[in-house]
């Protein structure tokens, strides 16, 4: 392991991972994180399923952001349309 890396919390609790930690530990923008905590420590983790039964609106705006990523263009794009037309 690398020089040990020091971040302020802001108010809300946030850390940033640094961009060279992120790529890295192959994590980008909308990928699914584990958050654990064992002996004190907090560890972050990049997961490719979310636990079975999490209906949080975060699990669940997590896993729609994966499966989006997996589709053909056509398919995402035909979702786009439909999804916009339930805000209407």
């Amino acid at each position: 392991m690398g020089k040990p890396v020091y971040k302020l919390l802001d108010q809300k609790g946030r850390v940033l991972i640094p961009k060279e930690m992120r790529a890295a530990a192959g994590m980008e923008y909308g990928d699914i994180v584990g958050l654990g905590i064992a002996d004190g420590k907090v560890s972050v983790r990049k997961v490719s399923i979310i636990e079975v039964g999490d209906q949080s609106p975060e699990a669940v705006e997590a896993y729609v952001r994966a499966a989006i990523r997996t589709m053909p263009d056509d398919t995402r794009l035909s979702l786009i349309s439909d999804l916009s037309g339930l805000m209407r």
